[in-house]
């Protein structure tokens, strides 16, 4: 079955990566707890096969692969493309949500150790969450977009509260707020173009667009809308409480994944979506959030006294480098291609390393009881690989070598500095700066000897090697080559087709 999987066609592919999760889910609403984890991992490797299969096809072909649900075409039907982008984000995306599978069973033989068996209702939620970032990466049309918005939405929000503690409630809540208030502005924005153009296919919309009153309100909408939802500063409140109070897996995957789905969708708008004018003068308002996100997220990140909320902080000042490579790639000049390429480098590497560091920090407060960062003393002689792949994956954050982090923040050093644009790279290097102090003020504090001997839980040592695979393939991001990347650059915009040598 997985060999022929692999040799499919990429274009038929594109409908089962989608809707494998989502008809997984009435089957693990009505399994057992023990069946449905399996059933999910199955799913989850399943998915991540078809995953590899599209991006085999879409390299293999040099072309996005597409596929018209029933046969209709754009603008009376609805479509679903794979471009070098997107199958780089399902095969990620795929990857780290079979890890967090597989980090969240339970031990065999016994209870979880450090805690009771994941509810049920959670094998459903990681199914549905993986078939709506799956529709997020693939669909060309905006109003399906948002369907796959909502139901990301809505599968997301309640992994915060699967505990159900008060705070955890309270965290999951303002998360639904925003949530839906990016939700809001973005259907307004479609409203807009849908008057403006009769159609919400992404490549049929971008050939017509100009840079008219009405489509900069509509994309400023969606972009606001987008904000929100990713937590780009002064948006972010809602992040540090959600994703360090849900349980470790969810953490793990909220931040290193879900997260992500709004960043995706703002490329979209403004490197494939919007006129190149319009890209290159509003690009430089995206970067300034995303400076400040770096260094207000960073210093507060800090003064942190747990370790989860420390990296949540984290993720929240991570974001910003996202948005710093707008107007390094929205530039017509051959570096916004190495820029491009850094940026997407940057969101692997910090989706592998952060997914790392929440699992870790889970296990060492399964193992002390606690993760306050104060009683964190001589936790390294307690679990120390756990301790090991929170340390890598702070090494790409740093931005040091021979992490991912390292090569994507090379890249879009080089480029800001061929590019004239001094300011991103100063804050590129404060961020990697500020990154290493909050990272090795955990780091050094565990490798201290005690002041007195640790009581500790044991943790399931298989669940500490997966947080450090997933930290090793963060490191591993570090070797890719110094250079623009030809799969990346595979169908998308035209007017790029120059830029990589």
């Amino acid at each position: 079955m997985s060999g022929a999987i692999l040799f499919a066609s990429a274009d038929a592919l594109l409908v089962v990566a989608v809707i494998l999760p989502l008809f997984a889910v009435p089957v693990l609403f009505l399994a057992p707890s023990r069946i449905a984890e399996r059933a999910t991992l199955v799913v989850l490797g399943l998915s991540l096969l078809v995953a590899l299969a599209i991006a085999g096809g879409v390299g293999r072909s040099g072309a996005a692969a597409a596929s018209f649900i029933g046969g209709w075409r754009p603008p009376l039907g609805v479509g679903l493309r794979a471009d070098g982008f997107s199958a780089f984000m399902l095969v990620m995306t795929a990857a780290v949500l079979l890890a967090t599978g597989l980090f969240a069973m339970t031990t065999p033989g016994r209870s979880r150790a450090g805690g009771e068996r994941m509810p049920p209702a959670f094998w459903m939620l990681l199914a549905s969450v993986f078939s709506a970032l799956n529709l997020v990466f693939l669909a060309e049309d905006l109003f399906t977009l948002y369907v796959a918005l909502e139901l990301l939405t809505f599968a997301a929000v309640p992994l915060v509260c699967l505990e159900g503690k008060l705070a955890q409630v309270e965290a999951a809540l303002r998360y639904l707020l925003f949530a839906l208030f990016g939700s809001l502005l973005y259907l307004l924005g479609v409203v807009v173009i849908y008057g403006l153009y009769g159609t919400l296919d992404i490549i049929l919309v971008a050939r017509e667009a100009t840079a008219s009153p009405g489509f900069v309100l509509a994309l400023a909408l969606m972009t606001a809308g987008m904000m929100a939802k990713a937590a780009l500063f002064p948006l972010h409140l809602w992040l540090p409480p959600a994703h360090s109070g849900a349980p470790p897996a969810a953490s793990a995957l909220l931040s290193a994944v879900v997260i992500k789905a709004p960043i995706f969708l703002l490329v979209r708008f403004w490197l494939d979506l919007a006129p190149s004018a319009l890209a290159v003068a509003v690009a430089p308002m995206l970067a300034g959030l995303g400076a400040a996100a770096i260094v207000v997220c960073s210093l507060v990140a800090l003064a942190q006294p747990r370790l989860k909320l420390l990296i949540a902080y984290s993720t929240a000042a991570q974001i910003g480098y996202l948005f710093l490579m707008f107007p390094l790639a929205a530039a017509v000049s051959p570096w916004s291609a190495l820029a491009w390429t850094g940026g997407a480098l940057h969101l692997a590497s910090h989706a592998f390393s952060k997914a790392a560091m929440f699992m870790a920090a889970g296990l060492i407060a399964e193992a002390l009881g606690h993760d306050r960062i104060a009683g964190l003393s001589g936790v390294g002689r307690v679990v120390p690989v756990s301790l090991f792949a929170f340390g890598l994956g702070g090494l790409s954050l740093m931005g040091l070598p021979p992490a991912g982090g390292f090569v994507a923040k090379v890249m879009l050093l080089s480029a800001a500095v061929h590019l004239g644009a001094w300011w991103i790279a100063a804050v590129i290097l404060l961020g990697g700066l500020l990154a290493g102090g909050y990272v090795l003020k955990v780091v050094v504090l565990a490798l201290q000897r005690p002041a007195e001997p640790l009581v500790v839980q044991p943790v399931a040592h298989w669940r500490e090697w997966v947080a450090l695979a997933l930290a090793l393939v963060a490191v591993g991001f570090g070797f890719v080559p110094l250079e623009p990347s030809h799969f990346l650059f595979i169908g998308r915009p035209a007017s790029w087709a120059g830029m990589v040598p």
